[in-house]
């Protein structure tokens, strides 16, 4: 029982933490919009989120970050991007942490994975809270917006999760930070 309290209070502590980063890193960004889009800096804390707190706690991160965000910054705005996004970066957190978490070997395959799944999973879902939170502002939202902001434009930031979420997470496992089951052999050479 006292390990259970230790360990949420753990996750919601780095939970926390990782909000305040994802407020944060998009100040890198210099609040460019377009830099922005392309480098998705909150994404990156809330994968870290899911992968090493697990899928509850990158769900809720995800969900609240954007919201708090155009709340305290004012960007993204509330409706509807932030609210999209929202729902984008809850299912990150949700999926990369749910799919990590049941791999047999967490190992980088089993990281590879969980991400990429994730990402897939997190685009389908904004395009899907776009159409339908931009029909409810009476404009449109088409194919081609969406694989240009979900993918083309967003390649840069894909890219750099795809180096850094799998980094951070090797460092932090070799540390004993981010603990995980025994790695597969291939994967310790």
């Amino acid at each position: 029982m006292k390990k259970s309290m230790k360990e949420t209070t753990k996750n919601m502590t780095l939970s926390a933490m990782f909000i305040a980063i994802g407020l944060i890193l998009p100040i890198f960004t210099g609040q460019i919009p377009q830099i922005g889009n392309m480098l998705l800096p909150m994404h990156i804390p809330v994968f870290l989120c899911g992968l090493i707190c697990g899928w509850k706690y990158g769900a809720i991160t995800g969900f609240i970050l954007p919201l708090l965000r155009s709340a305290i910054f004012g960007m993204p705005a509330l409706f509807p991007s932030a609210t999209s996004m929202a729902f984008e970066l809850a299912t990150y957190g949700l999926v990369a942490g749910m799919l990590y978490s049941i791999s047999h070997w967490q190992c980088i395959r089993a990281l590879y994975r969980a991400i990429i799944v994730a990402m897939l999973a997190g685009r389908a879902v904004w395009g899907i809270a776009q159409i339908i939170f931009t029909g409810i502002a009476g404009s449109a939202f088409t194919w081609q917006m969406f694989t240009a902001a979900a993918f083309f434009k967003a390649i840069p930031g894909i890219i750099l999760q795809l180096i850094l979420l799998p980094s951070v997470m090797l460092a932090l496992s070799r540390t004993g930070l981010a603990g995980g089951r025994q790695q597969h052999s291939e994967t310790k050479a």
